[in-house]
């Protein structure tokens, strides 16, 4: 999107908080507290805690981020759809938020009842990393290797359901390989086994594996997004071996269910206006697709990208053990 995008959607946004109740003119006169239902560090902390610092320059009142991580991210997001509705309770969280709940047998919430959208922040490009030890450079050298290796390579997982696990599946399928799947508690273990060679490939958004791929611990050989990322102009998309295989992680913010839309609105607009400054030149310098717009392209977005989720699941079998 262009910035003109994120000055219009910023604009139309203000206005309705203009044209809202005088009380809501007010907020917010205290901290936000930002819920992050994942441990520190990765592209979700990263992208939270920029856009809540330059949400808290932009209103003069502190947006504070708390890590609260626990099930999958059940724990914070149940936590935040338990909250009272006044806005000073948000959750901040990555597409596993909507997919995480279609494959375990019962989630503690329902994604569309029990959460207020705000707007979608981000789209992350996966990179599909391997090991420095395997015999391959780019996504075609791995895709004869895995065809001619059927089930002997290790893919992890960082958690069941997340983005990386679903296009990890989707490139199986897509690319008619054979990959064995690994479950890890997160993405931190999946990468010491990367680099040690305990496992041999891991799908993951593409600002975890840039340290180590510069590092030269490991290599990207992919990105799994439609046009090359210009941080890596070398290293050639999925779709390049695979056409038409495209697929993202993304990260948007919420509240509780029954937020009031002026509220909301006000949120949308200061979201807008941070993704229309200098954090979206943040972003796009780590490899990400910035986003924004209205609370309807969030609804739609999300809409959209469950039931793409859900095919890949249902085809799949995938289920939470």
């Amino acid at each position: 999107m262009k910035r003109t995008h994120f000055l219009r959607a910023a604009a139309a946004a203000a206005l309705a908080c203009a044209l809202a109740p005088a009380w809501a003119q007010a907020y917010p006169n205290k901290p936000v507290r930002v819920v992050i239902p994942f441990p520190p560090g990765g592209t979700l902390d990263f992208i939270g805690r920029t856009l809540a610092q330059t949400m808290s320059e932009q209103t003069g009142q502190t947006f504070v981020i708390e890590n609260k991580p626990g099930g999958n991210g059940f724990i914070g997001a149940d936590a935040v759809a338990k909250a009272p509705a006044d806005g000073y309770t948000l959750l901040f969280n990555a597409s596993t938020f909507t997919t995480g709940p279609m494959v375990v047998k019962s989630a503690p919430y329902d994604v569309n009842r029990d959460f207020t959208p705000v707007v979608l922040v981000a789209q992350a490009p996966l990179a599909v990393s391997v090991n420095n030890d395997l015999p391959v450079k780019d996504i075609a050298s791995l895709m004869s290797h895995a065809k001619a290796n059927p089930g002997k390579l290790n893919f992890a997982i960082g958690s069941t359901g997340s983005a990386g696990h679903l296009s990890t599946e989707l490139l199986k399928r897509a690319g008619g390989i054979e990959l064995t799947i690994v479950p890890y508690k997160g993405t931190a273990p999946a990468f010491q086994d990367l680099v040690g060679g305990q496992i041999q490939g891991f799908v993951d958004p593409l600002l975890g594996a840039m340290n180590f791929h510069k590092a030269g611990k490991l290599r990207i050989v992919a990105v799994t997004s439609k046009n090359r990322v210009p941080t890596l102009p070398d290293v050639p998309t999925v779709g390049e071996a695979v056409p038409g295989y495209e697929f993202y992680s993304w990260y948007g913010l919420w509240g509780p269910a029954g937020m009031p839309a002026d509220i909301t609105a006000k949120l949308n607009a200061e979201a807008n206006k941070a993704l229309a400054g200098e954090m979206r030149d943040k972003l796009v310098a780590q490899g990400l697709i910035v986003n924004g717009g209205t609370v309807e392209d969030i609804v739609k977005f999300q809409r959209d990208d469950m039931a793409k989720a859900q095919k890949i699941i249902s085809e799949g079998n995938i289920r939470a053990e």
